[in-house]
């Protein structure tokens, strides 16, 4: 793999292992291992580490820990609820993580044709094996295409009204800064895919993802940094939020799609 991500023959290299996985955060995947197994049993077909733990740039007490589990038929409601227990089991039980989320899917849906350039890139590319057989052996190899920047980012005007709303209901602090922190890696992730095409490579880096986006477009350069820093340290000031709702994230939508045009549709 190369600095940009690539593997020798031009498709993207998958970016994690738990190799990478830093010594501080040991105990807490395999701590995730056992849970998950537990948790689900024979429904569970595989699951996956991702984010900064298996990338082995995970910063104890400031990072979270971000699982997919992939089941063998669709989740429900109870597929849903077990995962909210085993995400707060682990972060009572290990204060290294400053969080814990689960995604629920089904294996099914990672490898169905509608999902090959969102979900199916996600568990090929940007997820680490942790448990079961690997989905990724049934998926193509990917390139950094307008393809794949549509179909991973181009729906981001979908999500500025739940942002919004989410915001006029925050009433606390942490609330706020829980908001602030995946608004901001979601924008930053899509002004990054924006101009990926243009450089022709892939990585989770959000720093450098600010400057490669900043590389092309200068005049908003300044607000994806500031971005890409509240991604890893949020803030609570509302108008924080709002520059991100109203201003950087309607004018990045805009932007994505006159580039990729829009991710297509997905159904209940």
């Amino acid at each position: 793999m190369d600095v940009s991500g690539l593997r020798a023959d031009g498709t993207i290299a998958r970016e994690g292992s738990v190799e990478r996985v830093p010594a501080a955060f040991a105990p807490v995947v395999a701590a995730a291992r056992e849970r998950l197994a537990a948790a689900f049993g024979g429904r569970l077909h595989s699951a996956y580490l991702y984010g900064s733990v298996p990338r082995g740039t995970a910063v104890p007490g400031v990072s979270d820990l971000d699982l997919l589990a992939a089941l063998r038929d669709a989740p429900t409601g109870a597929d849903h609820t077990a995962a909210r227990a085993v995400e707060a089991a682990l972060d009572r039980a290990f204060p290294q993580v400053d969080g814990v989320g689960i995604v629920t899917v089904g294996a099914a849906a990672v490898l169905s044709d509608r999902e090959r350039h969102d979900l199916g890139f996600f568990v090929a590319c940007l997820c680490t094996p942790l448990l079961g057989p690997d989905l990724a052996r049934d998926l193509p190899a990917y390139r950094p295409t307008t393809l794949l920047a549509c179909e991973t980012n181009g729906d981001l005007a979908l999500a500025l009204p739940r942002w919004r709303a989410r915001a006029a209901e925050a009433v606390t602090d942490d609330e706020r800064r829980r908001l602030c922190r995946g608004v901001a890696r979601r924008l930053v992730r899509t002004g990054f895919t924006l101009v990926m095409p243009r450089w022709g490579g892939w990585t989770s880096d959000l720093a450098l993802s600010a400057d490669l986006f900043a590389a092309h477009h200068p005049a908003r350069a300044a607000q994806m940094r500031q971005a890409a820093a509240l991604a890893r340290t949020p803030s609570a000031d509302p108008a924080v939020l709002r520059a991100f709702t109203e201003d950087l994230g309607p004018w990045l939508a805009a932007e994505y799609t006159a580039t990729h045009g829009v991710k297509a549709p997905r159904g209940a």
